[in-house]
């Protein structure tokens, strides 16, 4: 009796063990997913080439958009989240590479104006006295002038695309900072005839609650809805058969 019982607790630790070991495996995988924004991008020949640069913002717009321009255009995205513009300088001509571009849709605003503390901790206080915007507006227009300059040279078509709104609570970040921001953007892109497209008017004007509660980033209807301004965007400025 003894031994049948220790069998059957032995039976029931290993199940128990066991089930616990798939659901960790199951998360691993899970965590492990590639983020499908960043897969590799086959160009059907005779097709138009797209790229898109940004943040998380545009990683969450970059599947529905190549969705969109299905069989009108290639559309890449460069393979990590964009950051701020200072990132953008380090590694632009990575991002371009070799080939040839003929629309490029590109975005910095959300990590220079973020508020960063000691050791580069990110997303801090914004009154803390430690705490400073990671690129000062100054810089931010400075930096975004050269990166333009860089792109123009590819012989691209330009497409700029503002910052988003900042909802009041969100960490690390001030409500009103980007539209300073977005003034400065602008004085640029007049300077260098690049086209704007106003993502922040387009936002605010959507559906309620595409964005979700005191936070940056959208809802998945949300992306959806900005793919769609995105998308028709870059369409306005592909070559004409």
């Amino acid at each position: 009796m003894n031994k049948v019982i220790t069998c059957l607790v032995a039976l029931l630790v290993a199940a128990t063990m066991g089930h616990a070991a798939e659901k960790k495996a199951a998360k691993k995988n899970k965590k492990s997913a590639p983020d499908p924004a960043f897969a590799k991008v086959e160009d059907v020949p005779g097709l138009p080439r797209v790229l898109l640069i940004g943040d998380s913002i545009s990683i969450g717009y970059t599947v529905p958009v190549r969705d969109l321009l299905k069989g009108k255009a290639n559309a890449h995205r460069i393979p990590v989240n964009g950051g701020p513009t200072i990132n953008g300088l380090r590694h632009l001509d990575a991002w371009l590479g070799t080939s040839k571009w003929d629309v490029i849709h590109f975005n910095w605003g959300l990590h220079d104006l973020k508020y960063i503390g000691p050791n580069n901790a990110n997303l801090t206080d914004p009154k803390s006295p430690d705490s400073h915007q990671q690129v000062p507006l100054p810089d931010y227009e400075r930096n975004l002038t050269q990166l333009v300059d860089r792109l123009k040279a590819t012989g691209a078509k330009l497409i700029w695309r503002n910052t988003t709104p900042i909802p009041e609570g969100s960490t690390g970040r001030v409500p009103g900072d980007e539209v300073k921001y977005n003034e400065a953007a602008a004085r640029v892109m007049k300077e260098a005839g690049v086209i704007t497209e106003d993502l922040y008017q387009h936002s605010l004007a959507g559906p309620r609650n595409i964005q979700l509660p005191a936070n940056v980033h959208y809802s998945a209807q949300g992306y959806q809805y900005l793919a769609q301004h995105v998308a028709a965007a870059i369409e306005a400025q592909l070559p004409k058969p």
